[in-house]
């Protein structure tokens, strides 16, 4: 079973209808969308906020990087055929049902680095863990992406986005606070792996974030504040749900996405091993990820906001938000750039022989508000990216296969990025590249936006009979 937004529009009069839903209003509603998509933040602060932060330290937490590298790797080319999947199962198995799969998989995997921590040199189970959660953050990401871009008003879809992204990093900066709490006193200058008592505490949180899924309401109940359902039922099928997804790949919308969706996960790898598990004490690397998660609370709802109300015209809108995301991502490289160049000669191996910590006057701050801003401009760019897709269409359908196809490329590029850095390439380099990758994007979501986003809030395709019935585009004739 699938499900299908309305097209949008005034609601009718009162007069108009016996069966029309009477508004709903309220911040407390547990079946309004607000609520729903709340309810989802904390599903995700507790499982992907919590692996955000296990990954945030470096390695997985070890020493050396190179069984997570290889655990990712299984965890990223899984993810890439799962979340491209993952539309067609929630349109069959609705948003509980898949996300509480999805769910399952997280503290599989910090279970198996809390097995690795007492049988070092046995990767069998970390990257068997790693395939599984990249099935399940498929599955996961992908009901988690319909939600968000269906059930809110188009015209909110900013906020809600903004909403969620803070939700979901408050995870990323408490679980910072779990090893930073836990290592405080192994600071030091030797590098050191994280406890036991770190894994665990990351287990626990996921295991309540998959009961939390227990609580997701069926589309069909879900109102708007102004008495309209959010989404209809209908019926899809396998075959209709395979055809569809192999018609992504000649999608032309989607293939303007594709840069940018390579992109949007490639840098985490440099970024996660690279500076902060290569540059800062263990300790230290915990209290970077609070900060660098909350920077990306920071970024969503600056760019949220810009996105929902900078300009009356939409396309407008999208438009100065990639200018926008372009000039910040553009300084903030450049400033990786300087910091690579001032450390790179100085690294041995994989890591800085006298690490930098957070007492040090001289050397963290400026490293650490470089950390700070990468956290920034993630938040920033994948927000963007999220509002684009949620403006190509207002049917969920179409948006979970949409967000299926972007998860499942990103996650394909994160693969490649997680194998490149296992095979030593230069830090500089992988800098390069990351740059370079997100560089190339922004030109083609323009294009994207100019083409294909409306500056109305009505839908651009209609899903009738499970096909995808696209509406004439026509370039803008003015901005307001």
């Amino acid at each position: 079973m699938a499900v299908t937004a309305e097209l949008e529009g005034p609601p009718a009069p009162a007069s108009t209808t016996a069966e029309e839903v009477p508004a709903k209003r309220g911040l407390l509603r547990y079946n309004s969308p607000l609520a729903q998509v709340s309810l989802l933040g904390l599903i995700c602060f507790c499982c992907p906020g919590m692996f955000n932060a296990l990954s945030g330290l470096g390695g997985g937490g070890q020493v050396d990087s190179t069984t997570a590298d290889n655990a990712n790797t299984a965890l990223y080319s899984c993810f890439a055929v799962f979340g491209v999947l993952g539309g067609g199962a929630h349109n069959l198995l609705g948003p509980r049902l898949t996300l509480l799969l999805g769910a399952l998989t997280y503290p599989l995997y910090a279970g198996s680095f809390l097995y690795y921590n007492h049988h070092p040199g046995k990767q069998a189970f970390p990257i068997t863990a790693g395939a599984f959660l990249g099935a399940g953050a498929g599955l996961l990401w992908a009901a988690q992406g319909a939600v968000m871009t269906s059930y809110p008003p188009p015209g909110r879809r900013g906020t809600y986005i903004s909403l969620f992204w803070c939700l979901f990093n408050l995870g990323g900066v408490l679980g910072g606070l779990l090893p930073f709490a836990f290592n405080y006193h192994r600071g030091g200058d030797t590098p050191a792996g994280v406890n036991d008592g770190t894994y665990i505490a990351f287990m626990a949180f996921m295991l309540v974030g998959a009961a939390l899924t227990a609580l997701v309401l069926p589309p069909s109940k879900i109102v708007r504040d102004d008495g309209s359902k959010a989404t209809r039922v209908t019926f899809s099928s396998p075959a209709v749900e395979g055809a569809e997804i192999l018609k992504l790949f000649a999608n032309w919308r989607m293939l303007l996405v594709l840069p940018a969706a390579w992109a949007s996960n490639f840098f985490y790898t440099y970024q996660f091993n690279d500076v902060n598990g290569a540059l800062f004490t263990l300790r230290t690397r915990g209290l970077n990820n609070v900060f660098y998660w909350g920077a990306q609370m920071l970024g969503s709802a600056g760019i949220g906001y810009f996105l929902d109300f900078g300009f009356a015209s939409r396309r407008k809108r999208g438009l100065v938000g990639v200018v926008l995301v372009a000039a910040v991502g553009t300084a903030i490289w450049g400033g990786g750039l300087a910091n690579q160049l001032k450390y790179g000669h100085q690294i041995v191996g994989t890591k800085l022989p006298n690490p930098i910590d957070f007492k040090d006057s001289h050397r963290y701050p400026g490293t650490f508000l470089l950390y700070f801003f990468y956290g920034l401009l993630d938040a920033m760019f994948q927000s963007l990216i999220y509002w684009i897709i949620g403006a190509l269409a207002n049917d969920s359908q179409i948006l979970s296969r949409y967000v299926g196809f972007y998860k499942g490329v990103q996650s394909a590029g994160a693969a490649v990025a997680w194998q490149v850095d296992m095979h030593k390439t230069p830090f500089l380099t992988q800098l390069i590249v990351n740059w370079g990758l997100m560089t190339i994007s922004y030109p083609l979501l323009v294009l994207l936006v100019f083409l294909a986003v409306k500056d109305e809030d009505s839908s651009v395709s209609s899903v009738e009979d499970g096909k995808e019935k696209d509406s004439k585009l026509s370039a803008p004739t003015s901005f307001h």
